[in-house]
């Protein structure tokens, strides 16, 4: 195999993994544990790849000494590293731990003899000025072996609290700032200069001392984490940074001699620039982070900026300029293949960078999501540009004429100033219009909303300014007095940890404001008292809820008051759903009503879910509508299914529109970390074992619960008792209430507080089995597991026309098959709110059976449906 055709062979591991990457951005929200793999897909499998690649290629350079084995050792490391990276990716995301194991020790392996096999090369090696460069390879292979074996580690279930965080972020500093820092740090030394053809006789990195600074301070990091001392580890990262100032300090003198003028250059300043940045921010939080379990909640939020503004473009940079040059061609040739991957260089540059300073500041969900997808399309370009170089590259190579196309002639001062020019308006354009758009699609989170007086006012030619601070969902102070015809500005301060906003009932909205940041509220000329409230839901009936005296004004009557209690954010002034309800109404012939059948738990111990927050717009009864938030889509969202000892290991992705959380009832833990509310756009793991068996509630936890529950955040996980007997059916109902709100809006948060349900219902739906029934043939054993999650209301299970045999209630038999007399029968089953259990029953005769609720007025609201039994 010929140079070229070996380089082109291995140069293509890292875009098919660049692409495996997209698809998994792309497709996330249908992924188990999609942050987790996307992370990885770039890391273990892209940036590792390339790393392994390119550092023997300068090693063999710098060393000028062939490495042992030659390619044939290269390409059964890149095969093993390959090899056991799709085995750790696929053991985790289908929960197969023994796999797991499998991949981590092959790629950790593989690093140790990545790092052995580039040390004997050294060894024979003549000195050179930049030979102790290849010393930074070494160092990271033995990084990533250890960063490897934490993740392993980490994999185990039965590691957990404090110790699986200090785990956690060794396991990203070793990985990060070791495997993937220390490679970089050791390549830019050389790479950089060459990108910007300035000329250099020594580098800081190669000089002695520089590389036992990173060293040491990543020996501190560990050590630190592993003794339970932040400071050492503080110190560490202290050392790590100093080690890299020195670094970064040469660059800059580079860059300011022979400015980047490619994408390749500007790309690597970018990437370099936010490496920095990661690294302090690294620092800050593992230095002041109240707990390890923040700092592990916070460096989790700190790895997708590692990954897209450090990681992604330092290797698209580096592929940019490297690539050309592998596959050769003669000077004409390679600067043509450079030319077609410089397209839109500094526009891709911009896009990229300032769409990712976009994305960490506080901007209403749908402006990340837009900029994101701008941010993530603009990278992928390079994988559009990539193979286009490769044909050029080839076609040219094969030109019948043996004299290369002669090189394009640089564009004059001017016009290349004019390009950077139109690039720069170009891609500020861009930006600006994805912004537009998210804000577009959601403007009152923008502060977008027209409102105006509901009383005339004689502007005084005076403003009054207010400042008001949001906390413990409260508005402090909660009362502003105003001279009348005063222009009233407020300065909105969210100190609280979730967001909030401003609704004024003249119809000025404030928009979501972020916790830890402020906005500016122009409400208008005030004529009258005037009342305000947080719209998100429940926060109002929390007492989150503002007056505006107006000294000095005509009394109003409550009718026409601007003051008036326009109603939550539910109701919004408009007439409830409720109005529309006819319980005696049929569904549709094509109604799907939710699959009520128990599967099988399944034979792994360990279960693997993503659980997705998603505001989805649900017929609640027939003709009736709300927005519910659900998981994963349903309301009640997916029964989970295991045995005791069994593991689940979630992850908690917050896709809704405000503040979210989740509470398992089946896992015994502290709630410090995994129940705690995330915003829109933010993830977190949730791992417990389930040690005991029943029927368990799960449910958003974030305040007001009982608003968060009503609108549709519950479930149940059943663990199945030791011993449990095998029946011919088994059947899930959980029992839940609904506050109508507005057609297709949400639960009406007074309505919850007032505890006078609209609906009482079966699996979301009201009266759906009594349309679409349950079915049985006689003399089948049946089992109906049932669960209360409320909020409010309790229930009483019967089957009309049945008897229970077996009781199972809160984890414990209250009657086993007749009991001690063998005759002995249940009519209901009484369940408390977030109780559960489940009844067996056989049927005697073909038949409809009913099963209600046996609060009856609870039966009339919706809670019942039939069993069809069959001869």
């Amino acid at each position: 195999m010929n140079r070229r055709l070996w380089h082109l062979i291995t140069g293509l591991l890292t875009p098919t993994w660049l692409l495996l990457t997209l698809i998994a951005v792309l497709i996330h929200r249908f992924i188990p544990v999609a942050p987790w793999l996307m992370v990885h897909l770039l890391f273990l499998g892209a940036v590792s790849t390339a790393i392994l690649v390119w550092s023997q290629h300068f090693a063999d350079t710098l060393l000028r000494h062939p490495a042992p084995g030659g390619r044939v050792s290269l390409g059964a490391r890149l095969g093993a590293h390959t090899l056991g990276a799709v085995l750790v990716i696929t053991g985790i995301v289908g929960g197969w731990w023994p796999v797991v194991l499998v991949g981590g020790i092959l790629v950790g392996t593989n690093a140790l003899a990545h790092a052995l096999l580039l040390f004997r090369q050294s060894r024979g090696a003549l000195p050179g000025r930049f030979a102790p460069l290849v010393r930074y390879y070494i160092a990271a292979g033995i990084a990533l072996a250890i960063g490897v074996v934490l993740g392993v580690l980490m994999a185990r279930t039965d590691i957990d609290g404090e110790s699986a965080e200090r785990m956690y972020i060794a396991h990203v500093g070793f990985n990060l700032l070791g495997w993937v820092g220390l490679t970089v740090i050791g390549t830019v030394a050389l790479l950089w200069p060459t990108v910007l053809h300035a000329r250099v006789q020594t580098t800081r990195a190669s000089a002695r001392g520089t590389l036992p600074l990173f060293l040491a301070g990543l020996a501190l990091l560990g050590i630190g984490l592993l003794i339970d001392q932040r400071l050492v580890a503080a110190a560490g990262v202290l050392l790590y940074l100093v080690g890299l100032g020195l670094v970064l300090v040469e660059a800059v003198r580079l860059a300011r001699q022979s400015p980047a003028v490619t994408f390749a250059g500007w790309s690597l300043g970018a990437a370099l620039t936010w490496f920095f940045a990661c690294v302090l921010g690294f620092g800050l939080i593992v230095t002041f982070a109240p707990s390890w379990v923040a700092a592990t909640d916070r460096l989790g939020q700190l790895v997708p900026v590692f990954a897209v503004g450090f990681a992604a473009q330092i290797l698209l940079g580096a592929l940019s300029y490297l690539v050309p040059v592998v596959l050769g061609g003669g000077p004409s040739v390679s600067k043509a293949t450079a030319a077609l991957l410089d397209r839109g260089a500094l526009f891709r540059v911009i896009v990229v960078n300032v769409g990712l300073i976009l994305y960490l500041l506080p901007v209403p969900s749908l402006v990340k999501v837009t900029v994101s997808l701008l941010v993530v399309g603009t990278l992928a370009s390079f994988l559009v540009l990539m193979p286009r170089a490769l044909r050029q590259n080839r076609r040219l190579r094969r030109a019948t004429d043996a004299t290369a196309p002669p090189a394009r002639p640089s564009p004059p001062a001017a016009a290349a100033q004019a390009s950077r020019t139109g690039a720069t308006v170009t891609a500020v354009g861009v930006l600006l219009l994805a912004v537009t758009l998210g804000i577009a699609m959601d403007p009152a989170a923008a502060g977008i909303a027209s409102g105006g007086a509901s009383v005339d006012r004689v502007s005084t030619g005076h403003t009054t300014t207010v400042d008001v601070v949001m906390k413990n969902t409260r508005f402090s102070p909660d009362t502003i007095e105003v001279p009348v015809g005063d222009t009233l500005v407020i300065n909105l301060t969210n100190d609280d940890e979730m967001v909030h906003n401003l609704v004024l009932a003249t119809g000025v909205v404030s928009g979501s404001i972020a916790p830890g940041t402020s906005r500016q509220v122009d409400a208008g000329i005030v004529g009258a008292d005037v009342e305000g409230w947080c719209s998100i839901a429940g926060h109002k009936v929390l007492g989150m809820v503002l007056t505006v005296v107006a000294v000095g004004a005509e009394p109003q009557s409550g009718d026409d008051s601007p003051a008036m209690d326009h109603g939550s954010a539910s109701a919004g002034g408009a007439s409830s759903a409720a109005d529309d309800l006819d319980l005696m109404r049929q569904p549709d012939a094509d109604f799907v009503a939710r699959d009520p059948v128990l599967r099988a738990a399944e034979a792994e111990t360990v279960h693997t879910l993503t659980m997705r927050v998603e505001d989805v717009e649900t017929e609640v009864s027939p003709g009736v509508t709300q927005t519910l938030w659900t998981f994963n889509g349903t309301a009640p969202g997916p029964t989970l299914h295991g045995k005791v000892g069994d593991v689940f290991d979630i992850t908690f992705v917050n896709d809704g529109s405000i503040e979210h959380s989740i509470d398992f009832h089946a896992g015994a833990l502290a709630p410090d970390r995994p129940m705690r509310s995330i915003n829109p756009g933010e993830s977190l793991t949730y791992r417990f074992t389930a040690t005991r068996s029943g029927i368990w509630l799960y449910h958003c936890g974030t305040m007001p619960m009982s608003v968060h529950m009503a609108n549709g955040m519950f479930g149940a996980v059943i663990i199945d008792p030791p011993g449990l007997s095998a029946v011919d059916r088994e059947y899930v109902l959980v029992q839940s209430e609904l506050y109508l709100g507005a057609q297709g809006g949400e639960a009406d948060a007074d309505k919850v507080a007032a505890q006078f349900p609209d609906l009482v219902v079966f699996n979301g739906i009201a009266n759906q089995y009594g349309a679409r029934p349950l079915t049985a043939k006689v003399g089948e054993k049946v089992r109906i597991w049932v669960l209360d999650a409320g909020p409010n209301v309790g229930s009483s299970f019967h089957v009309v026309g049945g008897q229970f045999d077996t009781v199972f209630t809160e984890g414990e038999y209250q009657l086993r098959d007749g009991g001690s007399t063998g005759t002995g029968g249940s009519q209901v089953l009484d369940l408390a709110v977030a109780q559960g259990g489940f009844v067996e029953l056989t049927f005697p005769e073909a038949g409809s059976y009913p099963f209600v609720s046996h609060i009856m007025s609870d039966a009339e609201k919706g809670a019942r449906g039939v069993v069809l039994v069959s001869p």
